[in-house]
């Protein structure tokens, strides 16, 4: 067993409490991993708010990077001291799973919202003896150690700063798969991204790595705008209702090729439908409220090919998928470090008041 620093959720909607909580050894296909660095991510803010089906009390986090300190009797590809980035859980043997598609393995909502293992065991105790949910994500990285499952880890080359990583396990991961994997861009293709956040800002450096012509980022907020053209959008787009006109500005009349929504915004979905161009898709990527309707014209849809595609974590494998991300940004095509302020542990309140307000684009918790 380990003693650890944990970010305990206690009630939703408010601020976790620093606390000290005790670690069970890793099972035999588990590994515990000392945390380095921890993305904050939406998603987080979710499921603390209580939108999503997470028990209480409970350590959140899912953008985790670290090094592995103990490995459980069944794991042979990890040894002690390797670096690695924690992803989602998958169940390894259903039919996606099986397709290496674990993005969509059927027991996704169990394995990464319940707050336990498989088998329902939580992994965490307080300081008095109560159980505290983890493997949030199969992760809880919050938390200065966790124990995962083989799955969740990655392994990387020691030569990059570990502590940078994580991210590339969800947030980074999702906006560029949703380009390179999901909708798998065709060069000289254009692209919009609606919302240029974390997300949506992995979306442009990637629609840049597929060779798109034309890569529009679409905001409010004009220092994302001014961050997205560095990162490689040929144009910069104030968002409003009227999505066609904003493809003509873009300088395609017939609409956009792929339009990848990651704001979760049922309206600014219905307005990309109408200015996807022939043959046209839409990726879905935001975090959308439960019951959120899209509506669509089913003879635009029809008519000319148009694609309206959900996409969960970039239609990721992580084993593969996060490697091939890091060797773009050691090529200089992926500079996802431009999005990232980092913070320490116990500031993880000021963290969270950062990403909401919209003044940091990927807070890190460095431990």
């Amino acid at each position: 067993m380990t003693t650890a620093k944990a970010a305990v959720l206690r009630t939703a909607g408010a601020a976790p409490s620093i606390e000290t909580v005790t670690i069970d050894a890793p099972r035999a296909d588990e590994v515990l991993v000392e945390m380095r660095g921890v993305g904050i991510c939406h998603t987080d803010m979710v499921m603390r708010d209580g939108h999503l089906p997470v028990p209480l009390p409970v350590v959140l986090g899912h953008e985790g990077s670290g090094v592995v300190r103990a490995v459980g009797s069944d794991v042979s590809d990890l040894v002690v001291g390797d670096h690695v980035v924690l992803s989602f859980m998958s169940c390894s043997d259903c039919p996606s799973c099986d397709e290496s598609a674990p993005a969509y393995c059927h027991a996704w909502v169990p394995l990464n919202f319940f707050g336990a293992r498989a088998d329902g065991s939580t992994a965490l105790t307080d300081a008095g003896g109560a159980p505290v949910h983890s493997h949030v994500f199969g992760q809880s990285s919050f938390a200065t150690h966790a124990v995962v499952n083989r799955r969740n880890a990655v392994k990387v080359a020691k030569d990059l700063p570990i502590e940078l990583l994580g991210p590339l396990g969800c947030g980074i991961q999702t906006g560029a798969g949703a380009v390179l994997n999901a909708c798998r861009v065709r060069a000289g293709a254009s692209v919009a991204v609606i919302g240029v956040g974390a997300v949506g800002l992995s979306a442009v450096m990637a629609s840049g790595i597929a060779g798109a012509g034309t890569i529009a980022a679409i905001d409010v907020n004009p220092a994302r705008l001014d961050l997205a053209i560095e990162l490689g959008a040929t144009h910069a787009l104030r968002s409003g209702d009227d999505f066609t006109a904003l493809a003509a500005e873009a300088g395609c009349p017939a609409g956009f090729d792929y339009i990848i929504d990651t704001t979760g915004i049922a309206s600014l979905v219905n307005a990309g439908i109408l200015a996807l161009a022939p043959r046209g898709e839409i990726a879905l990527v935001g975090a959308y409220a439960p019951g959120t309707e899209v509506r669509a014209d089913t003879t635009h849809i029809m008519s000319a090919g148009r694609v309206i595609r959900g996409v969960v974590e970039g239609s990721a494998n992580p084993q593969g998928f996060i490697p091939e991300l890091i060797e773009y940004h050691r090529a200089g095509r992926f500079p996802f470090d431009r999005l990232v302020e980092w913070f320490r542990f116990d500031e993880i309140s000021e963290a969270f008041a950062a990403a909401e307000s919209g003044r940091v684009v990927k807070p890190i918790l460095r431990f």
